[in-house]
């Protein structure tokens, strides 16, 4: 060993220590701290030389023995005449096959850079060496430096060579340098068995083999532009000269790091931060949080980081849980799996279990408790005294018990002594599983969940029955919960009634021993009892079932024949009600003969005007009707009798059309040049149109005085020749009458064109939206026949109003906003309707209605039914 000046960087003392100390261990001599020639501050740096081989994997410092700490890798390492990390990085080459690249990489790093760079001549430089860049790895770029330099050699004489390099800005010495020591290292890497490869190399197997020597120059993009966390808290930025000093990379590595005007990390390439793991296990720390049991996996995982000098190479990765702390995983896996049933082993034993945990929770259900299920305490003793501690997961278990079961199956599973404690008390007739109703028989079960709908008592119903099932008999529950029953009711009597009855739980006894439950409503024996046993007479209205408790009320679940349930309820009335539609759309189904389409003519007989539900005693009913299509007509099984009546109606009225001649040609021959002209200007576009609503509103009013629609051939047969006999006058007389309407819509349309004054717009504008909302195309058909002579006072009121606003405009605002209040209390009573649901008769009715209030309120001088306000807001909310 000579004396040599100390160098000031600590990195590059640090890197020749570390070769000292491999040499010096792999012949034998033990550690340079046992040489006394050291002062302190070169101990400090020995240590430090010795971290630098750990983390390159030379050297173990868990073995005691300093002469025995050499790894395999590090003896290699040893005999390569070279910085250990540049080493490091050809003996990983030779794994992936890149050895040839990493020599030439290793030779490149122990050199001065050969690229120059004048100052004088710096964009000159740049420009030239921009050439050899690889856009993200400047390793790469010595490749390709290193590639153009073998071409340009093959191709020029050595003197013509040296010119070459001086040119473009190469030194010519250190590039003689570079491959020299190149080829000393290729030879020196064959003298440890590295193969070197013979075809090009994946730059991703090169930047993984770069990365093995260079652990601690990892870099993370921080949160601050172009920085990166490094090592121990370090904080760096990528050498402007380097292509990746603009990018944005994630995760770097970079050669070395040297410390100027700031800290800068020189010659970096772009990494994946899944290499990082494979090559730093030694180095890396791992923390665990979250353990938890995860049914997918059979198994306890936990949440799992990795870091690597404070870098978080895995931020959260889910692992098995059981090689960090069996005990714990074990019992997560005996907990969750076992007692909480929360695994899906296909074992007997789990079936078993789960069905006899199940009857003890049924058993808690039926009598109101919650103490007669042991505690999950008890059942985690169980299973820990049977389970081996080797078994972690499902899938030990699953191995173990392959062969545990041969010998005793009966091991794992519940003894039903264990599962229950203390007396359950549960009486079957008191509780019975059965309801009786004549021969109907229905299925009880029981639920203590106080607050829920159905806690207490359920009748399941299946819907076949649901018409038959009578609302009797159901007030009395079943016998465990009639003395609560009583003792509520009793109690939620009047103060003066309940006095004389006290004290309430003795009363309940002689009255349950007295009568005979279920032979007549609960309310009136009780009544009667009372007045016998006590001489107090309750009258009906003081009772308060509405007030009972949940569980003191029947529920009921009705629920179709594959057992899903459709409603749930505790009045039998409101549930048939509610489900209604539904039997009549399976009425539909199960009836499909009724279904008809595409029809010109009537030719399927009588249309009933109902249809029972087979099953259902009557109670649910469809209502076959005949439907417009548009160019014919069809039968279709509809919901509801409204529902039937409004399709029945339009069905009819395109049936009448398409087997009635049309009236068109014989009206238009019958109209003057002034009724012509007259109707030219309605909103229809034509006189066809207009000729075309008045006779669908001829026929829809003739259709009425028939008697309305038909339900047989020959009911229809008469309805369409009385219409013939008549469509064509009555067409021909609602067509005139629509020009006396057309002709006060245009007075109308006059007054509103008139300028007006600025406490008048309100009128104005509520007007306009008035007589567009009469007066559009298929008028005559909306408004119908009978109406039409209301239509025409309408309009002619909205005239005599617009005469008459600038009188008292403030008065007028105020009727205007009343008006608008009914208008939107309409529309949203319409808009609240079930989808598919028709519109009731009183809604209907309801626009027409404010007509007349507008009448009435605007120009009482022409005469307005009897109509107010309140009257139309009621028929609303009625509604």
């Amino acid at each position: 060993f000579e004396a040599r000046p100390r160098y000031t960087d600590p990195e590059v003392q640090r890197t020749n220590l570390a070769s000292v100390i491999l040499q010096m261990a792999s012949l034998g001599l033990g550690e340079v701290e046992d040489f006394g020639f050291l002062d302190p501050p070169d101990r400090r740096q020995v240590r430090d030389g010795v971290n630098l081989l750990h983390e390159l994997g030379a050297i173990d410092p868990e073995v005691e023995d300093p002469r025995k700490r050499l790894t395999p890798l590090g003896r290699r390492l040893a005999r390569l005449p070279v910085d250990p990390r540049l080493g490091r990085m050809v003996l990983e080459g030779d794994r992936l096959a890149c050895a040839d690249e990493l020599c030439v990489i290793a030779a490149a790093l122990s050199i001065q850079d050969p690229r120059e760079r004048p100052a004088d001549q710096q964009a000159q430089a740049d420009q030239s060496h921009a050439r050899f860049k690889v856009e993200g790895s400047d390793f790469l770029g010595y490749l390709e430096l290193w590639r153009y330099l073998g071409e340009l050699q093959d191709e020029l004489s050595g003197n013509q060579f040296r010119k070459r390099c001086k040119a473009e800005f190469l030194h010519y010495l250190r590039i003689r340098e570079w491959q020299d020591l190149a080829g000393q290292l290729r030879g020196a890497a064959e003298g440890v068995e590295v193969r070197i490869n013979q075809s090009p190399a994946e730059p991703d197997a090169i930047h993984r083999a770069v990365l093995s020597g260079l652990l601690s120059h990892v870099g993370l993009r921080g949160a601050k532009a172009r920085e990166y966390e490094g090592a121990r808290g370090a904080r760096f930025a990528v050498f402007p000269g380097s292509s990746l000093a603009r990018g944005t990379a994630r995760w770097i590595v970079v050669s070395e790091l040297v410390e100027t005007s700031r800290l800068w990390g020189r010659t970096a390439a772009v990494i994946k931060p899944q290499w990082i793991e494979p090559l730093a296990g030694h180095l890396v720390k791992r923390t665990y949080s979250e353990p938890r049991w995860e049914p997918d996996r059979a198994s306890v995982v936990a949440t799992e980081r990795v870091t690597l000098y404070g870098l978080p190479v895995v931020a959260g990765r889910t692992v098995d849980y059981g090689r960090v702390d069996p005990a714990l995983a074990r019992a997560l896996f005996l907990r969750r799996a076992l007692v909480e049933g929360d695994w899906t082993g296909r074992h007997d034993f789990v079936a078993e279990n789960t069905r006899r945990l199940e009857e003890v929770e049924a058993l808690e259900q039926r009598t109101r408790r919650r103490d007669l299920r042991v505690g999950d305490d008890v059942l985690m003793d169980f299973w820990d005294a049977r389970i081996p501690p080797d078994v972690l997961s499902g899938q030990h278990l699953e191995r173990w018990w392959r062969e545990a079961r041969r010998t005793e199956p009966e091991l794992l599973t519940y003894p039903r002594a264990l599962l229950v404690r203390g007396d359950p008390g549960a009486d079957a007739r008191a509780r019975p599983d059965r309801w009786k109703q004549g021969d109907l028989l229905l299925e009880l079960s029981y639920r203590f969940e106080p607050g829920a709908a159905d806690d207490g008592v359920t009748a399941h119903v299946p819907l076949a029955v649901l018409g038959t099932l009578r609302p009797v008999g159901f007030d009395w529950l079943v016998p465990a919960l009639r003395p609560e029953l009583l003792t509520a009711l009793l109690r939620g009597l009047p103060k003066e009634l309940r006095k004389p009855l006290v004290p309430v739980p003795d009363l309940v006894e002689e009255v349950l021993a007295a009568v005979t439950p279920r032979s007549r409503p609960l309310l009136e024996a009780l009544a009667t009892e009372l007045e016998r046993l006590r001489g107090v007479r309750v009258p009906p209205e003081a009772w308060r079932p509405e007030e009972l408790p949940p569980h003191l009320r029947m529920s009921f679940s009705v629920e179709d024949e594959d057992g899903r349930v459709l409603a749930r309820g505790d009045g039998l009335d409101a549930l048939r009600e509610r489900l209604r539609p539904l039997l009549r759309a399976e009425l539909a189904a199960a009836a499909p003969e009724l279904e008809r389409t595409g029809l010109r003519r009537w030719e399927f007989g009588t249309l009933p005007r109902s249809v029972a539900l087979p099953g259902t005693g009557g109670a649910a009913q469809a209502h076959p009707a005949l439907v417009d299509e548009g160019e014919t007509v069809g039968v279709r099984v509809l919901d509801e009798p409204l529902a039937q009546r409004d399709a029945m109606r339009a069905g009819t009225l395109r049936l009448l059309a398409l087997t009635t001649p049309s009236p068109a040609r014989w009206v238009r021959d019958r109209l003057d040049l002034s009724a012509q002209v007259a109707l030219a200007v309605a909103p229809h576009g034509s006189l066809g149109a207009v000729v075309a609503d008045a006779t669908r509103a001829a026929t829809e009013e003739l259709l009425l005085e028939a008697g309305g629609p038909a339900w047989d051939d020959a009911a229809f047969a008469r309805l369409r020749a009385h219409v013939a006999g008549s469509l064509a006058e009555r067409t021909l007389a609602l067509v005139l009458h629509a020009v006396d309407v057309l002709a006060a819509a245009g007075a109308v349309r006059e007054r509103l064109e008139r300028p007006a004054r600025p406490e008048t717009i309100h009128a104005h504008d509520d007007v306009a939206a008035q007589l567009a909302g009469l007066i559009g195309s298929g008028f005559l058909g909306a408004v119908g026949a009978a109406r039409l002579g209301d239509l025409e006072r309408w309009l002619r009121a909205a005239a005599h109003r617009l005469d008459r606003v600038a009188q008292n405009p403030a008065l007028d605002r105020a009727r205007t906003a009343e008006v608008h209040a009914l208008e939107d209390a309409h529309r949203a009573a319409v808009a609240a309707l079930p989808p598919g649901r028709p519109v009731p008769d009183a809604l209907r009715e309801v626009p027409w209605l404010v007509e007349e209030l507008r009448v009435a309120l605007f120009a009482q001088a022409l005469g307005a039914r009897k109509v107010s306000a309140k009257r139309i807001a009621k028929q609303i909310a009625a509604a």
